[in-house]
């Protein structure tokens, strides 16, 4: 095959003309170049979807905690709350914490 006969085959004559190539040129730069490209594009979608996975965590932390804050308006579920958590106590009264070891 010469050169002539490969320039007048109908897919070299298709990606050499000037439209074509410039197409082709304008898609490579939209996709990786531009600072609106796809990698840029892909980037801020995985950045969105780790904010939508803490918005949904602190929605459910939040929820978490008001059902502990209507618990702790009764005074036996405060004090409670206050011995476990912070390990008061009352008066004349001896805390004993047991510790379990885990280690052989």
């Amino acid at each position: 095959m010469t050169f002539k006969q490969f320039k007048q085959h109908k897919l070299v004559r298709f990606f050499t003309n000037k439209y074509i190539i410039i197409l082709i040129g304008f898609s490579i730069w939209m996709l990786f170049f531009d600072e609106n490209s796809y990698l840029v594009h892909k980037e801020f979608n995985k950045e969105i979807n780790e904010l939508e996975t803490a918005i949904k965590f602190y929605k459910k932390k939040i929820k978490e905690d008001k059902l502990t804050i209507k618990k702790l308006q009764d005074s036996l579920q405060l004090e409670r709350f206050a011995r476990e958590k912070y390990l008061m106590k009352r008066e004349n009264e001896d805390i004993y914490l047991i510790e379990f070891d885990t280690i052989k």
